[in-house]
């Protein structure tokens, strides 16, 4: 039946934007993560077609008082400018500065051009559906990543008497710095096992 399937795909899609955003420091309570897919079916109503609406969420950080981080599940097959003026008042309703937008189909260039033009206002993300199928991070391949705090990066740069531009880099589009949602001039550590040391760690700065 495609609409348990298109449903299935969707509780996948909503349990890994709930471990990004908590894994960016944001208060999310396990049951979110480990929702079952007939709790998740029940939410929806029992209806014939996917109420996207109802996947939104709202969420503080858990350090960082009024930062507070909006959800948006955009249904439109097409994303026009419309839908992310849309997307933007329901982050001005719930007060929220920083949003994610995840759609179906990739954004066009009115929709891109928009959300560049709230970049200086908003703190604005997008993802595909298909990108967020997978937590990528749970992948035995990917090493742990932490984003640094600004006190962190000034240490690290003191201690090694480091420019920032000696950093080996990271860009912006890395699937793994687009997971924690890193910005230009952050630091990643990254922990790697290692066979000799037991641990290996190295530091990129996003670019």
């Amino acid at each position: 039946m495609e609409y348990d399937r298109e449903l299935a795909r969707l509780w996948r899609v909503s349990r890994t934007v709930h471990e990004m955003v908590r894994d960016r420091g944001y208060l999310v309570a396990d049951y979110e993560i480990s929702e079952d897919f007939e709790s998740f079916k029940a939410r929806q109503g029992g209806g014939q077609e996917v109420d996207r609406i109802k996947l939104n969420f709202s969420v503080d950080h858990r350090e960082n008082e009024g930062d507070r981080i909006h959800v948006y599940f955009c249904g439109d097959k097409s994303v026009a400018k419309a839908s992310i003026k849309k997307f933007v008042g329901d982050m001005e309703n719930f007060k929220a500065t920083r949003g994610i937008l995840i759609h179906v189909e990739k954004l066009g260039g009115v929709a891109n051009k928009t959300m560049q033009e709230l970049q200086s206002e908003y703190h604005l993300e997008a993802f595909r559906e298909s990108e967020l199928l997978v937590n990528i991070t749970n992948h035995f391949l990917v090493p742990k990543h932490t984003v640094m705090t600004k006190a962190e990066k000034q240490e690290l740069i003191k201690r090694y008497r480091l420019k920032e531009t000696q950093l080996p880099r990271i860009m912006l589009s890395d699937p793994v710095a687009r997971y924690y949602g890193v910005k230009r001039g952050e630091v990643m550590k990254i922990e790697r096992a290692s066979e000799t040391a037991g641990r290996y760690v190295t530091y990129r700065i996003c670019m």
